[in-house]
């Protein structure tokens, strides 16, 4: 007599390997900590004074949060962990510490749990953070010279401060006074998780290898903002300006790392070439007309905003389907 076996069949998505949402975080947490290590060294102790408060307060929130509406804890797929760390690597070493309070408690409630959690948000709660502590401009645009002694825990004052390499490729249209390798170094002023470029091409290239993500926004974004500034530079130097263009700012931390957020990026591979190539269309466009020097984070929030019609007009189609003919006969 042949036995029976029941077979429970789920909804989609189908797993195909070991991989959780845990696992997939835990993965993305060791892909960051290059650039946490240079950024430690760039400015000190006190870029891990401001992670950890980001991190702690990003986890409790999304505890609290859960309680009190006496929902499940998801604290435990480190979601929030990744969320903390990243609001951090996007503020100034010089932020008071109840900045990253305000952003984590803005990105983990309001954009992420109040669309229904992880999975359910529409742009990527860091950046959507890191546009609304912009209400405190003069803060979020201080940047420390590197190698500044400043307190740990204190607001530092009277510190010296540096103008950022693209603000000097904005506003003077000069290429900055520091080398292409302490560009990629990190040895510039700026955001403390976003100097280094080498350190954030290696988390990628973990990223990569762990295959958490493809390299197609990544590819799409860089790749533009690169033929960009080579093709249309505003320095007399076409590679040079390119160079300073790619290495500077935050463009490998939001291409790597926040462009190619699940949630908030398109599925389909089609889709995930354009998003990536409109990611670097807006930029270079903010950089060059806008008022403002950088131009990543509101870059990969607008394109979050069309992921929907992305998708909606990128997906394959059925097999054995096809498309009928604008004005065709449909008897």
């Amino acid at each position: 007599m042949i036995e029976l076996k029941k077979v429970i069949v789920t909804s989609s998505p189908h797993i195909r390997n070991e991989n959780d949402t845990r696992s997939i975080m835990i993965d993305v947490i060791i892909a960051l900590l290059p650039a946490l290590a240079l950024g430690t060294f760039v400015f000190g102790p006190r870029a891990l004074t401001i992670t950890t408060v980001s991190v702690i307060s990003a986890v409790f929130f999304e505890w609290f949060y859960q309680k009190l509406l006496k929902k499940p804890s998801t604290i435990g797929d480190c979601s929030a962990v990744v969320t903390g760390i990243l609001l951090a690597y996007n503020l100034p070493v010089t932020a008071p510490l109840w900045l990253p309070i305000i952003g984590t408690g803005f990105a983990v409630i309001l954009v992420k749990q109040l669309y229904g959690g992880i999975g359910k948000n529409f742009m990527n709660p860091a950046l959507a953070a890191r546009a609304f502590l912009f209400s405190w401009p003069v803060i979020m645009t201080t940047w420390v010279k590197p190698h500044t002694a400043l307190p740990l825990f204190v607001t530092p004052v009277d510190v010296v401060t540096a103008a950022t390499p693209l603000a000097q490729m904005k506003f003077s249209q000069t290429l900055p006074d520091v080398t292409v390798l302490e560009m990629a170094l990190g040895q510039i002023g700026g955001c403390l998780g976003e100097t280094s470029a080498l350190a954030l091409l290696a988390g990628g290239l973990y990223l990569l290898y762990r295959r958490v993500i493809t390299p197609r926004i990544p590819v799409a974004y860089i790749g533009t903002v690169a033929a960009l500034t080579y093709f249309f530079p505003r320095g007399n130097d076409p590679f040079l300006w390119m160079s300073y263009s790619v290495l500077g700012g935050g463009l490998m931390l939001g291409a790597i790392f926040m462009a190619t957020d699940y949630s908030s990026s398109p599925v389909t591979k089609t889709g995930q070439w354009i998003f990536g190539i409109g990611c670097g269309l807006i930029t270079v466009f903010i950089r060059y007309f806008g008022s403002y020097s950088e131009g990543v984070s509101y870059s990969i929030l607008v394109m979050n905003a069309t992921v929907w019609i992305i998708d909606k007009y990128s997906k394959p189609l059925k097999f054995g389907y096809v498309r009928k003919k604008r004005g065709a006969d449909s008897k």
